[in-house]
């Protein structure tokens, strides 16, 4: 028998990045198609060490298990262990949907005759084999568990998802394009001016970002104590707005007033003129899901219709 292993592998790393993708989706993370084929090829590499003195290790459950640990951190990568377990829990969860589809759709326009004799007399003759009868008892309730957990958590992500803003702030010349969060509790206004203040995270571009900027998100003390200087045209767009934290009673920070806020969500945009930004080098969200927390006041603003086609 003549054995095509080039198209049963590529046929594996086909389907094995798109489970990946399939997982991305799910749990609405932007992931590179060159980090899923990666992760696909690392998943697709067990096919052609089957073929070798090597399939005796491949082929064992925790060598696959591994296989899946490797191919998830190629894929998403590592921010910490709850996002790195979702990820591989979704994925399987992914698998398992496919798997079961296809072999349910399978069974049911395929017909056997002589298959379904010998399971009638099976079932006359006995009750079945006691193990497979031990694994649906054992094995339903934790496959049951471990769907409502990881769909609860789909739908969580899904439900925060929904809040994700995409926000472009322009300010002396800059323009920042972020990935907002529309925050109900944050009623942050500056008490003189009732303009709403939105928080942004500077994290991930610090290298790209000009200075004043981050000077302004790694020592605003020194700015509130008057021992930083900024240029003139940036102090009258400074503004020290009070503010209570956990722990703490009073707080100052430091904001800055740009010269446009624009706001876009479900394919509309809302221009807020009249905002604050307030800059930290701290992350916002600990899977960096976004980076700036929106004031809710914020999608309040003109609107602006776009052209923009929604993927969901």
């Amino acid at each position: 028998m003549t054995i095509y292993l080039d198209v049963i592998w590529a046929l594996n790393l086909f389907f094995d990045s798109l489970l990946l993708y399939l997982t991305a989706i799910f749990l609405k993370r932007e992931v590179k198609l060159a980090r899923l084929f990666a992760g696909g090829f690392i998943g697709s590499l067990i096919i052609l060490l089957s073929f070798t003195p090597l399939n005796v290790y491949t082929s064992h459950p925790i060598s696959k298990f591994l296989f899946s640990i490797v191919m998830v951190l190629i894929a998403f990568g590592y921010k910490r262990l709850t996002f790195f377990f979702k990820a591989l829990m979704t994925l399987y969860v992914s698998t398992f949907l496919i798997g079961g589809a296809l072999m349910g759709t399978h069974y049911f326009i395929q017909y056997d005759s002589e298959l379904t004799t010998r399971v009638l007399m099976t079932s006359v003759k006995g009750f079945g084999d006691p193990i497979s009868w031990l694994f649906v008892f054992i094995g339903f309730p934790v496959a049951w568990h471990f769907s409502r957990k990881n769909i609860e958590s789909m739908e969580m992500t899904k439900i925060q998802f929904d809040q994700i803003v995409k926000v472009t702030v322009k300010i002396d010349n800059e323009t920042l394009t972020l990935k907002g969060l529309v925050d109900s509790g944050n009623q942050l206004y500056d008490p003189l001016s009732k303009l709403p203040v939105m928080f942004v995270s500077i994290k991930n571009q610090l290298d790209t970002i000009s200075g004043i900027i981050r000077k302004l998100a790694d020592d605003p003390d020194a700015l509130i104590n008057g021992s930083g200087e900024l240029p003139e045209e940036w102090q009258n767009r400074l503004r020290i707005i009070p503010t209570r934290v956990i722990g703490q009673e009073h707080q100052l920070i430091i904001a800055v007033k740009p010269e446009s806020i624009l706001i876009e969500h479900n394919g509309t945009q809302y221009l807020c003129e009249k905002g604050l930004v307030s800059f930290t080098i701290k992350q916002l969200s600990s899977e960096d899901a976004f980076q700036c927390i929106v004031h809710p006041k914020m999608l309040t603003g003109q609107k602006h219709q776009t052209d923009t086609v929604k993927v969901s």
